[in-house]
């Protein structure tokens, strides 16, 4: 009893110095500050999308030249996921965040004053693209597994809706200021940003609950619905030990998470992504017009996103990515036929919905399978495929138009392989975790 007593009290001095005084749980505002990285950094990430033509007409590099650049840009956003997923788990979300924070400060700023392709390169293919890569979706699933168990579907749901609302605010904005004011003028605001940014994350971000004498969100609830008894199995296993990365290597259902991530990669940051704009343009569409299209795919994409992760509370998470997949590839088979704004716009509203989507059920499965504490790990390993197959797209579509003149092979094979990606999500057999409770001696409930 005395040590109950001394446990309890030191967990409520801890409680009593948060580090703001709010009448709702802290791991609302640690999820907000994480949306706001995230958000910052997908906007920094996928501005080099409206970067296309100001580029060739100023320096005259070739489309396919910048389109490598982009390439290697992705690649290595993928690249950073499982080193990010090491990192998170070694030193928690608090200083990987400002550390890719100061990362993407420091390339933008930088890019103002280049006026060589090697820098573009280095600045948004190396520098832009490991500082997103540390704060993109495996930040959004390690702290979600970390603050909730109840409404953790919720959480994923709003985190991963973060990069499509990045590029929702970003890429209008953005080519605005280009059309206005030039492309440097661009980058200065998007770097002022991130400095914004920076203190906050700094003052008021917090790793896990136990920083604070708190618990995960709903982790002591009595009663809980269907809903959060189905979320709260997901990974529930956290003192269990680490899976070694050869066992997972060795699952049919990383295969196949990693496989069908390979291919939204492709048909979502290397396809659509990178190109739908320059598509647009080509077919005489304005170029603010084009970028406000990108922010109609994300603002329906957030509604996409958070509805995905409510989903995945409620139904078989592999059966809603199966889905998610099918309905990509009916929206790349309509694009090629795309030659209007009233047409784009339908595109704009199929696609948006599930642009982002594919995120909460995949790290679902992924908990499912391998438990909450290898979430960081592991996803951050499938992750990295989806950028592989964004890098190889990007290029490979850039590559098309040139030789072709057009994009309709690159959007009707997006089509085909989205297909593909929805066959593979229903293959998926996640192994799930079952709670293990040891029963109390009566002894010890005495005492």
């Amino acid at each position: 009893m005395e040590l109950y007593e001394k446990v309890h009290g030191n967990q409520m001095k801890r409680q009593a110095h948060l580090p703001l005084s709010l009448s709702f749980y802290y791991g609302w505002l640690v999820l907000a500050l994480s949306f706001l990285t995230t958000l910052t950094s997908a906007g920094i990430r996928s501005s080099p999308a409206v970067l296309i033509h100001p580029l060739e007409t100023e320096f005259g590099w070739s489309r396919v030249a910048i389109s490598s650049a982009i390439s290697l840009n992705l690649l290595l956003f993928g690249v950073a996921a499982p080193i990010s997923g090491w990192l998170l788990d070694r030193f928690g979300p608090r200083r990987v965040m400002l550390g890719s924070l100061t990362l993407l400060l420091g390339g933008v700023s930088a890019t103002t004053v280049m006026w060589e392709f090697w820098q573009l390169v280095v600045l948004w293919g190396i520098v832009v693209g490991l500082g997103a890569g540390g704060v993109g979706s495996v930040l959004s699933a390690t702290v979600a597994s970390r603050w909730f168990v109840a409404r953790r579907g919720l959480a994923l749901g709003i985190l991963n809706s973060a990069s499509s609302t990045g590029q929702l605010i970003f890429i209008p904005l953005y080519m605005a200021l280009i059309v206005s004011a030039g492309w440097r003028v661009g980058s200065l605001i998007l770097a002022v940003v991130t400095l914004c940014l920076i203190p906050l994350v700094f003052l008021w971000m917090r790793d896990d609950p136990a920083d604070l004498g708190l618990e995960p969100y709903g982790s002591g609830e009595q009663g809980i619905s269907h809903a959060g008894q189905l979320a709260s199995l997901r990974g529930v296993s956290g003192a269990a030990a680490p899976v070694p990365l050869r066992e997972v290597f060795c699952s049919s259902t990383f295969w196949l998470l990693a496989g069908s991530f390979f291919i939204c990669g492709g048909t979502a940051n290397g396809l659509i992504g990178t190109h739908l704009i320059p598509h647009s343009i080509d077919h005489g569409i304005p170029q603010v017009t084009a970028a406000a299209t990108v922010g109609v795919m994300g603002g329906l994409n957030f509604v996409g996103t958070v509805l995905s992760g409510w989903m995945i509370d409620r139904v078989e998470p592999r059966k809603w990515l199966s889905l998610v997949y099918a309905l990509r590839g009916l929206s790349l088979f309509i694009l090629p036929f795309v030659t209007d704004f009233s047409g784009l716009f339908i595109f704009a509203v199929i696609y948006g919905l599930d642009w982002f989507a594919t995120v909460p059920p995949t790290i679902a499965l992924t908990a499912d399978t391998f438990g909450k504490q290898a979430v960081g790990r592991i996803y951050g390993w499938i992750f990295l495929s989806h950028q592989v197959g964004a890098a190889i797209m990007a290029s490979s579509a850039g590559a098309i138009r040139v030789w072709l003149g057009d994009y309709q092979f690159a959007f009707l094979a997006g089509g085909s392989i989205a297909m593909i990606a929805s066959g593979l999500a229903l293959g998926i057999r996640p192994r799930r975790k079952e709670v293990t409770v040891q029963p109390v001696a009566p002894e010890a409930v005495r005492t």
